[in-house]
């Protein structure tokens, strides 16, 4: 994987990047003293988010190791319930280079996965609630039925109220927050990441582009809930890797 840019530093080499310029490109602000959200998305080169429903049509190598630095350098992934299902989600791995990271940085050995879902509608036997080190966090509604609730509860999650008929994605993040969980990785789906825009609580955007065209039928990356204005990003970096190019653009304001 290569910059196109920035330049590097001087007296930086210009080759491929490492695992610890990845991570000092991709780093969270220091110190993070409010909830800080990163998007992570791949697309094709059309805006398609899925390739026959799934987004591994769209990946690539240098795509993985992106999106896993994502999960390293996070205290907690977001995620909505309909990704969760069609992405067969499961709780994140303790691999030697992930553990070795997070420690250094002073974080837990692996992040928390933390589901919006308005009406509770997982199932307490997938993969996220059975295959998991850490408990799932659920952030759902006063109104999800009680029973669901609790079942939830029962297969380990921790669920968490915010908001009485629609999830509250401020009092979501703030409750994460009161957690400790400031740095937040999103990672779809594009009704959560719709909802994030519009409410104006995206401070990071890593999109990789593929050189793909999937035609029409897929969704974009976002979709659903609209925004009464564009919010204004500012071009942070770009890095390529066999014709794959991942973006990442900031808050224009800062951060």
């Amino acid at each position: 994987m290569h910059r196109l840019w920035p330049e590097p530093p001087e007296g930086r080499p210009s080759g491929p990047l490492t695992d610890a310029d990845l991570e000092e490109i991709y780093g969270y602000p220091d110190p993070v003293t409010r909830p800080w959200v990163q998007a992570n998305f791949v697309s094709s080169a059309d805006g398609a988010v899925s390739v026959a429903d799934r987004s591994a049509g769209l990946s690539h190598p240098a795509d993985k190791r992106i999106f896993a630095l994502g999960r390293d350098l996070a205290d907690v992934i977001l995620v909505g319930a309909g990704t969760v299902r069609a992405e067969r989600y499961r709780g994140a791995k303790p691999g030697e280079l992930r553990v070795e990271r997070r420690r250094r940085l002073g974080l837990a050995d692996v992040p928390p996965i933390a589901v919006v879902s308005g009406r509770c509608t997982l199932d307490p036997g997938d993969p996220l609630f059975t295959d998991t080190l850490v408990p799932p966090i659920v952030l759902t509604t006063e109104s999800a039925p009680k029973d669901r609730r609790a079942g939830l509860a029962a297969a380990g999650a921790e669920v968490l109220t915010a908001g009485e008929h629609s999830v509250d994605l401020k009092a979501a993040l703030g409750a994460l927050g009161e957690r400790g969980l400031l740095r937040v990785n999103c990672e779809g789906g594009p009704h959560l990441f719709a909802t994030l825009v519009a409410e104006d609580l995206v401070d990071q955007l890593c999109l990789t582009i593929a050189p793909l065209l999937a035609g029409a039928g897929a969704d974009r990356i976002v979709a659903g809930r609209a925004t009464e204005a564009p919010r204004r990003l500012r071009l942070a970096s770009v890095l390529h890797e066999d014709g794959f190019t991942m973006f990442r653009y900031r808050r224009e304001s800062g951060g």
